[in-house]
């Protein structure tokens, strides 16, 4: 399972589309808010939960699985790791990550 929280609202894979995602994100950054987006995959061999740097940190924990460090490199690469990262990042990860 993927869920996908922008701000306050979360939802799983299958009920977002693109426009969403970049609604959300636009709508937030219009009203000068900053932009938390976090990722949450649940499935096969994979637990990992992705924040970009706008989000209130919480804790650490054990070191990610090589799958998992694929998904971690996948993140930095679509620069979700800046904050300022596009909506285009979110959903180029997104749509790589539904393929691992």
């Amino acid at each position: 399972m993927i869920t996908l929280k922008i701000g306050e609202e979360e939802r799983e894979i299958g009920a977002i589309d693109e426009q969403w995602i970049a609604q959300q994100i636009n709508q937030r950054r219009e009203a000068g808010e900053n932009v938390c987006v976090r990722v949450t995959i649940r499935q096969n061999n994979l637990n990992v939960s992705l924040a970009t740097p706008t989000c209130p940190s919480g804790g650490g924990g054990r070191a990610p699985r090589p799958e998992e460090e694929e998904l971690l490199n996948l993140w930095n690469a679509r620069h979700l790791n800046e904050a300022s990262f596009t909506a285009g990042n979110l959903i180029a990860f997104l749509k790589q990550a539904s393929r691992l």
